[in-house]
């Protein structure tokens, strides 16, 4: 059986389309009738929930959202699969994930060095920033950040589905990292380029110090120390390290990641008027 937690989110809803014809089990909070498959209610806060829907040889797709429990949920549940015994585990994290990091990089990192030691086999997704977050980054036609000119990385949500998709169809291979990406990089300003043609009407970047920044943010009520984490993560992220582009996509599933143009075309409902 393939285990599918965070089933509701991005990731979640599309990789249980695609593992449709499969036995699968998604993990909800909530009943989700909508998912259209057989789900469990669970909770990574109570992680023995979890625990008990894992048998031997089931593999385990492990992904939630980020809150101030979750590296010791995380750990927790991939100790259980290990008792368990399910062959394996694909974990979505993120691009340079590593303990001491900020923000969701460092307690992604956190988990995925406890995976990488558990002896289950395992596959981290690393993936550089979601497409589906830019419809809430776009305010009153404006987008704010810190990521300077340089170029930055985005990918559909829908091609990390298809690469877990596979992954846990396939006979389980080496354990390894994939560095997901899209299929092209651009400056923020080029992003806001492209929203503006999709839309319509005229969307601009604004870039902002890393202090202006950070108080932009306190002003749409991210509280510190997060807000100036936030900033200065932008301000970083935007010194080209997210600008390489990777064939894991392509080499995992057989056909390349959607490009920016495919994504806005279409989510362009979903941006505010």
């Amino acid at each position: 059986m393939i285990v599918v937690t965070g089933a509701t989110g991005s990731i979640g809803r599309a990789l249980v389309e695609r593992l449709r014809g499969h036995d699968t089990l998604a993990v909800v909070r909530k009943p989700a009738d909508d998912l259209g498959t057989d789900y469990a209610l669970a909770d990574f806060d109570e992680p023995a929930t979890i625990g008990r829907l894992l048998s031997e040889g089931d593999r385990l797709f492990l992904n939630s959202s980020l809150w101030p429990g979750f590296v010791d949920a995380h750990r927790a549940v991939i100790d259980l699969a290990a008792h368990a015994g399910v062959a394996q585990i694909v974990a979505v994290s993120v691009r340079d994930a590593a303990p001491g990091a900020k923000l969701g990089g460092g307690m992604h990192g956190e988990v995925d060095a406890h995976l990488r030691k558990s002896g289950v086999p395992w596959s981290i997704l690393q993936p550089t920033g979601f497409m589906q977050n830019l419809p809430r980054d776009v305010q009153n036609d404006r987008v704010y950040g810190s990521y300077g000119p340089k170029e930055v990385n985005y990918i559909d949500t829908r091609d990390i589905a298809e690469v877990a998709a596979a992954l846990l169809t396939r006979p389980v291979g080496e354990s390894r990292d994939h560095v997901l990406t899209g299929p092209e990089s651009f400056s923020h300003e080029r992003i806001a380029a492209q929203i503006s043609a999709a839309l319509g009407r005229p969307v601009h970047y604004v870039d902002l110090p890393v202090p202006e920044m950070t108080a932009h943010l306190e002003r749409q009520g991210v509280p510190q120390p997060h807000a100036g984490d936030l900033a200065e993560l932008m301000g970083t992220t935007g010194d080209g390290r997210w600008a390489t582009v990777t064939t894991a996509v392509e080499d995992l599933t057989g056909r390349p990641p959607r490009p920016l143009s495919a994504f806005l075309a279409d989510h362009r409902t979903q941006f505010s008027s």
